[in-house]
C-alpha cells in the first residue's frame, strides 16, 4: 500500500471507530439509565434531546477548530479527548434525583454522565475528514462522510445484535472505555500527519462563504430526513406492528442513507434518486391507506419509503456541499438541521397532534425537496411550454373527480374499488407530473388525504375519540354493544355497554375465565376480607369491577392520559362504578414499589404495557424483589405476559427457579359462549409461600408449570436481551 493509501486508510479508521462508538453508546446509556430513571416519557425525549444538542455542540466545536493552524487543532482536540477521559469508566453518576420535572433532570444527569465524552466523540466526523483534506490537499473529504455513517450504521446494529446479548452492562461500559482509548490513539495518529502550515491553504481559500438561503437549504435537507426517520419509528410502532427493537431499522437506515449518498461512486445515489419521487407517491398512498391485513407488508413498505426519501434528500444535500475548506460550517448546518428534525418530530409532533400526522407532512416535505427529472421531452415540453396551464387544469380536475367519488360517490360496499380507481388516477397523474414540482407536490398531498388523511381528520374532530402522549396515540371506538380503547395497534380495554350490569363485566384480558380473573375472585378466600391489592397499570380501569367492600386498591400508572381517559372523561366507567374513588399513584411503577412500606399488598397484578411491548425493567430480578418485598411471605404476584411478539415465559421461569418463587401459568382460550367478551390471554401467578400458589391453582383446572428454557437466564438490571424471545426465531 502506498503512504497516501495508508494514510487515507488510517483517517477512515479514525472515522469509523469514533462514529461507531457514537452509536453504541446511545442505547446503552438508555439501559444503564432504566433502573433508575424509569420509563417516564419525560426520560427518553430528555435524553434524545441532550444526544442532539451534544452532537450539535461537537460539530459547532469543529467548525470552531477550522480556525486554528492544523497542529494546533490537533492539540485542543487531544487534549478535549484526555479531559474527557477522566469520565471512564462510562456510566450513569450516583446523583440524588432532583426535586423538579424530569425534562429538567434527567437532562442534567445525563450531561454529568456522558455528556464530555458524548461531545469529544462527536466532533470526529466533521473534525478527522478536515484534517484528511489538510493532509491530502486536492483529495474530496467528504466520501469519508460515508465511512462515518456506515461506523454509525454498525455500532447500531451490534448493540442489540451483539453487545446486548453478549455482556453485561458493566462488560460493555468497560468494553466502550476501551474503545475510546483506541480512539484517542488513531487521533493522535491522524494528528502527526497534518501540516504545520495555516489552517487554510491559501490556494483553497478563494472559494466564497455560503449565503443564508443556502445554509437554510442546507438545514432543510437535513431536517426532513432526520425528522422522517423519529415519525416513521413513531409511526410503525404506533399502526402497524408494535414490537421491540423496532426503532433500530428505521435509525440504521437512515444512516445507512448517508452512506450511499455521500459515496465516491454514485451509481447506486443517482439511480436511487431518480425513481425517488415516485416511490414517495405510491409508497405513501399505501402507508396512508393502513392495510392492517398485513402488517409486514406494511413495514416493509414504510421502511423503503424512509430508505428511498432519505437517499434522495442526502443526494441532494451533496450536490449542494462546498468547497473543503467550507466542510465545517457545512456540518454544522446539517447537525442544526437534524436536530430541529428531532425536535419537530421528537417533541413538538407529541404535543400539537392527536396522531402521527408528522409522517405525512414529513412525506410531502420529502417531496417537495426530492431531485426531479421529466419522464420524457414531450412531458418537459408539455410543463414548460405554453400547455402548462391546461396540464395543471387536467391534473386539478383528475384529483377534483376522485374527491368527490370518495366523498360522494358509492357507499362503504364499493370502498375497495373505489380505492384501486382512485390509485391508478393519482400513479398516472404523479408520473405525468414528473419534472415538474408544483403539480407534483399537488398530486402527492392529494394521495395522502385520498388514502387515509381524511380517516384521521375525522377522527380529530370527533370530540373524545383520540387521545396522544409520549406514550403513543389512543383511539376510543364505538361498536353496538361495546366501546373500545386502543393504545396503537393493541386493545387496551373493551366495556360492554346498555345497562350498569354489562358496564361492571371485566373482559378481554381480565374475563372472569382468565388467570388474574380467577386469582381476583379467589382473594375472599385466600387473604380474607380486607384483602390489599395493586395493579401495575390501569388501562381501562377493568380490574376495579373484582374490588369487594372491605379491600383496599391502588393502581400504578406512568401516563397521566391513561388516568384521564379511565377516570375523567367518561367514556369508560369501570372506576365509577365499581371503585368510585381509587388510590392512583402517578409515575414509573417500579420507582413508586420501591417507595411503598414492606408487606403492603396481598396480590400485585403486573399488567405494564406500551402498545404490545412489556417494560423490561418491569421483568429484571431486581425488579421482582421489590415485589417481594412488598408483597410479604405469602403474597401472590400476577404477570401478564400475552404478546404477538415475544415469548416471555422462559425469562419468568428463570426468575422462579433462581429466587424461589412457586409459579404457574394459565393460558386462557374462551369459547364462543363465555360471556364478557374475553380474550385470550397468558397469566403467571407466584408467591413465595408455596401453599398460597396451590390454593389458587386447585380453584380450576388448567394451571400449568412454567416452562423454563436452559439458554434463557434471568433478566437482571445488568443485563437482558430480547433477542432469544422472539417468537419465530
Amino acid at each position: 500500500m502506498t503512504r497516501s493509501g495508508a494514510g487515507r486508510a488510517l483517517f477512515v479508521a479514525t472515522i469509523l471507530a469514533g462514529s461507531f462508538l457514537l452509536f453504541l453508546v446511545q442505547p446503552m446509556v438508555a439501559r444503564l439509565a432504566l433502573p433508575r430513571l424509569g420509563g417516564a416519557p419525560a426520560v427518553w425525549n430528555s435524553a434524545m434531546l441532550v444526544y442532539q444538542a451534544l452532537l450539535l455542540g461537537g460539530y459547532a466545536y469543529a467548525h470552531g477548530l477550522a480556525r486554528f493552524r492544523p497542529r494546533v487543532q490537533a492539540g485542543i482536540h487531544l487534549g478535549v479527548l484526555l479531559v474527557a477521559a477522566s469520565w471512564l469508566p462510562i456510566g450513569i453518576l450516583q446523583l440524588a434525583p432532583g426535586s423538579g420535572a424530569p425534562t429538567l433532570w434527567v437532562p442534567w444527569l445525563l450531561l454529568a454522565s456522558i455528556g464530555p465524552l458524548f461531545f469529544a466523540i462527536s466532533a470526529q466526523a466533521p473534525l478527522i475528514q478536515r484534517w484528511f483534506a489538510l493532509a491530502s490537499p486536492g483529495r474530496d473529504p467528504y466520501a469519508l462522510y460515508a465511512a462515518s455513517n456506515l461506523g454509525s450504521f454498525a455500532g447500531l446494529l451490534a448493540y442489540p445484535l451483539l453487545v446486548e446479548p453478549a455482556m453485561t452492562l458493566h462488560a460493555q461500559s468497560l468494553l466502550w472505555s476501551g474503545g475510546y482509548l483506541a480512539v484517542g490513539l488513531l487521533v493522535a495518529a491522524c494528528a502527526l500527519r497534518l501540516p504545520a502550515g495555516a489552517a487554510i491553504p491559501r490556494d483553497h481559500a478563494a472559494s466564497p462563504p455560503p449565503t443564508a438561503g443556502r445554509i437554510v437549504h442546507w438545514m432543510l435537507l437535513a431536517l426532513v430526513p432526520s425528522g422522517l426517520m423519529l415519525a416513521t419509528s413513531t409511526y410503525i410502532t404506533t399502526d402497524i406492528v408494535a414490537m421491540p427493537l423496532l426503532w433500530v431499522l428505521p435509525l440504521g437506515l437512515y444512516l445507512l442513507s448517508f452512506s450511499i449518498a455521500f459515496a465516491t461512486r454514485r451509481g447506486a445515489a443517482d439511480t436511487i434518486t431518480r425513481i425517488a419521487p415516485m416511490t414517495i407517491l405510491l409508497f405513501g398512498g399505501v402507508m396512508m391507506g393502513g392495510y392492517q391485513r398485513l402488517p409486514w407488508v406494511n413495514l416493509l413498505v414504510a421502511l423503503l419509503l424512509l430508505f428511498m426519501a432519505s437517499v434522495a434528500v442526502h443526494t441532494a444535500l451533496y450536490r449542494l456541499r462546498p468547497a473543503p475548506e467550507r466542510l465545517t460550517g457545512f456540518y454544522l448546518a446539517m447537525a442544526a438541521g437534524g436536530a430541529l428534525g428531532g425536535v419537530f418530530a421528537g417533541l413538538i409532533a407529541p404535543l400539537a397532534f392527536d396522531w402521527t400526522y408528522e409522517f405525512p407532512i414529513l412525506v410531502l416535505a420529502a417531496g417537495a425537496l426530492v431531485p426531479q427529472t421529466y419522464l420524457t421531452a414531450r412531458l418537459r415540453a408539455l410543463w414548460t411550454g405554453r400547455y402548462r396551464i391546461a396540464a395543471l387544469a387536467t391534473v386539478a380536475v383528475a384529483l377534483a373527480l376522485q374527491f368527490a367519488f370518495r366523498f360522494l360517490g358509492p357507499g362503504a360496499g364499493a370502498e375497495q374499488g373505489v380505492q384501486g380507481s382512485a390509485f391508478l388516477v393519482v400513479a398516472a397523474a404523479g408520473i405525468a407530473s414528473l419534472g415538474y414540482r408544483p403539480a407534483y407536490v399537488a398530486v402527492l398531498a392529494a394521495t395522502l388525504v385520498l388514502f387515509g388523511g381524511y380517516r384521521s381528520v375525522l377522527l380529530t374532530l370527533e370530540p373524545g375519540a383520540r387521545t396522544r402522549s409520549y406514550f403513543g396515540v389512543y383511539t376510543v371506538r364505538d361498536a353496538p354493544g361495546l366501546r373500545e380503547l386502543d393504545h396503537g395497534t393493541t386493545i387496551h380495554g373493551i366495556q360492554l355497554t346498555g345497562t350498569p350490569e354489562r358496564e361492571r363485566t371485566p373482559t378481554t384480558y381480565y374475563a372472569a375465565g382468565s388467570g388474574v380473573g380467577q386469582a381476583m375472585r379467589a382473594l375472599p378466600d385466600l387473604f380474607g376480607p380486607a384483602a390489599r391489592v395493586g395493579v401495575v397499570g390501569l388501562g381501562t380501569g377493568t380490574l376495579a369491577c373484582y374490588a369487594l367492600p372491605g379491600q383496599r386498591w391502588r393502581f400504578y400508572e406512568i401516563d397521566p392520559t391513561v388516568i384521564r381517559i379511565a377516570r375523567d372523561t367518561g367514556r369508560f366507567t369501570y372506576l365509577s362504578r365499581c371503585l368510585p374513588h381509587p388510590d392512583i399513584r402517578l409515575g414509573d411503577a417500579r420507582l413508586s414499589i420501591a417507595q411503598d412500606p414492606a408487606n403492603s399488598l396481598d396480590l400485585l397484578a403486573l399488567d405494564a404495557f406500551s402498545s404490545d411491548a412489556v417494560p423490561m425493567h418491569l421483568m429484571t430480578r431486581e425488579a421482582f424483589a421489590d415485589y417481594a418485598r412488598v408483597l410479604g411471605r405469602r403474597g401472590l404476584l400476577l404477570v401478564h405476559i400475552s404478546n404477538r411478539f415475544l415469548d416471555l415465559e422462559p425469562v419468568v421461569a428463570a426468575i422462579a427457579r433462581r429466587d424461589g418463587w412457586a409459579a404457574a401459568a394459565f393460558e386462557y382460550h374462551p369459547s364462543p359462549l363465555d360471556p364478557g367478551q374475553p380474550s385470550t390471554s397468558l397469566w403467571i401467578a407466584l408467591s413465595r409461600d408455596p401453599a398460597t400458589l396451590a390454593r389458587l391453582t386447585a380453584r380450576q383446572p388448567g394451571w400449568a408449570a412454567l416452562r423454563p428454557r436452559a439458554d434463557i437466564v434471568p433478566w437482571t438490571d445488568d443485563y437482558s436481551t430480547i433477542l432469544p424471545l422472539l417468537k419465530g426465531l
